[in-house]
């Protein structure tokens, strides 16, 4: 008995030995991970996806997501070159291209980008006045972008895209950008205004100049006007035309009789 009882622990022991052996031996990785090896703490290349067998205690192996993350950039205060304080958050995507670098060039390539980011975002926006942060993002966007991702390519990180979220402004700065826009309307509005009033002198004085060089054209003028009035039913009104000229030689003349 005690014969059998030293081979069942010999055996559930060989066995122990082998699993953690194959345990230890054997790895599958999915689609979207890939094993950076190192052998006696050598890089020894990049595995997966699928099985992979290692050599236990001899080979480690450090798996990397390959998949795009997307990284929120906490709010940052920000000075704008027009010396406007304002909170700005955004949100990074990015994703590894070569897994050896993330792992060998920089300790945690997560928390490296993300900082990254941070100081990027004051720097770039900082450049920049108040109305280019509010009405040009797609711009600002693409120079961010570009940026982290120049400087993260030694790191084999891609920055596929910058996208700000919020611009957060003073309540008092939001009254005055308010007024701003309002004062704005109020120009447009004057300018086509008056441009407007410059127009219609113009075709005025276009139609004077037409009417004074047809003759009898005036008094068909007249004569459109009274029907225009006699066309309404309503109309108690008694028009009849009298040339300008004509009234300027009868103030003339009553003028001329009274100094007398």
């Amino acid at each position: 008995m005690e014969q059998i009882g030293l081979n069942v622990g010999l055996i559930v022991a060989v066995l122990a030995v082998l699993g953690a052996f194959f345990s230890a031996a054997i790895k599958i990785l999915r689609e979207y991970d890939r094993g950076v090896v190192f052998t006696l703490g050598r890089y020894s290349g990049t595995v997966g996806p699928g099985l992979v067998i290692l050599i236990p205690f001899v080979q480690q192996m450090v798996k990397v997501d390959m998949r795009i993350f997307a990284e929120d950039v906490p709010s940052q205060d920000v000075i704008s070159q027009d010396n406007v304080s304002v909170k700005v958050n955004a949100v990074i995507y990015y994703r590894v291209i070569d897994a050896q670098k993330a792992i060998n060039k920089v300790s945690d390539y997560t928390m490296a980008t993300s900082q990254l980011a941070q100081t990027t975002l004051r720097s770039v926006l900082g450049k920049h006045d108040l109305d280019e942060m509010l009405s040009e993002r797609d711009k600002l966007n693409s120079d961010i972008q570009q940026i982290l991702d120049g400087q993260t390519d030694a790191w084999g990180i891609k920055v596929s895209n910058v996208e700000i979220k919020h611009v957060d402004i003073d309540p008092s700065m939001i009254r005055a950008i308010a007024r701003q826009a309002e004062a704005e309307r109020e120009r447009r509005a004057k300018v086509i205004s008056a441009e407007g009033e410059a127009q219609a002198a113009q075709k005025l004085a276009d139609a004077a100049q037409t009417l004074g060089t047809q003759e009898g054209a005036m008094q068909l003028r007249y004569l459109s006007t009274l029907q225009q009035l006699g066309a309404d039913e309503g109309a108690n009104t008694i028009v009849f035309p009298m040339p300008i000229d004509m009234l300027g030689n009868i103030t003339r003349s009553l003028t001329g009789k009274t100094s007398e």
